[in-house]
């Protein structure tokens, strides 16, 4: 049988005490977030094109290739991706950028070396999704939801870092952006989609038709995201 030490608490986690006392938990303070998320339909938004931008690699293998050289001379790569989310008939939908026929992205891109992550995605938001008359677009970036390493230089992710792993190649974050009740979204013209027409530009998937990709990383990603949402107050507009 054991025996506990006459200096120590009998009470302790999960019996809403810990054995530290306040040390480390203020206990006055609830640990819910009560913040509440507003989605609007996706009818408020209008959409339009603009000329497009250049992928800086070719392919795949050069996307690496470029990953590894930067690496020796920067280290790991920081990317920030941008969540925006939307309803349609009071379903939640997540806005998302096709490139060909397969592959589905959020909006955003790699950071400058020592850019801070939210000034770096309003960057990446203008660039991918801003208007280009001059007008700036005032992008409301929340929380992070997600975060996402890179262990080698392959596609695999994961949302931590493997225990053998000490110098991951690539930190990916997610934040969720706060779209306004209203206004106009420019998308470049190298991203296509399949909504309402087949040559359509600007995709949205609903959580369920997001999770068909078959990509197992993917698939992850956005039961990730979606128990991200759920401890917040989604409110449809």
């Amino acid at each position: 049988m054991s025996v506990v030490p006459p200096n120590r608490s009998q009470t302790g986690w999960p019996r809403g005490v810990t054995q530290f006392g306040n040390k480390y938990i203020q206990q006055t303070k609830p640990l819910t977030l009560e913040r509440t998320i507003n989605l609007y339909p996706l009818t408020n938004y209008t959409f339009g094109t603009k000329e497009p931008l250049y992928e800086k690699d070719s392919s795949v293998a050069a996307r690496f290739q470029r990953m590894r050289e930067e690496f020796d001379k920067i280290g790991m790569r920081r990317t920030v991706e941008g969540v925006l989310i939307v309803h349609e008939h009071r379903l939640p939908h997540v806005l998302l950028l096709q490139l060909g026929t397969t592959f589905f992205k959020l909006p955003g891109g790699e950071l400058n070396p020592g850019e801070d992550e939210v000034e770096g995605l309003k960057r990446l938001m203008t660039e991918i999704l801003g208007r280009q008359d001059g007008v700036l677009q005032d992008w409301v970036i929340d929380d992070c939801i997600g975060n996402w390493w890179r262990p080698n230089f392959e596609p695999p992710q994961y949302p931590y870092i493997p225990a053998h792993i000490t110098k991951p190649k690539e930190h990916k974050k997610l934040f969720l952006v706060q779209l306004q009740e209203k206004g106009s979204i420019l998308y470049t013209t190298e991203y296509l989609q399949q909504r309402r027409s087949k040559r359509s530009r600007l995709c949205e998937h609903s959580y369920t038709q997001c999770r068909r990709i078959n990509v197992l990383v993917k698939f992850f990603w956005f039961l990730s995201l979606s128990q991200s949402l759920n401890c917040r107050l989604l409110s449809i507009v």
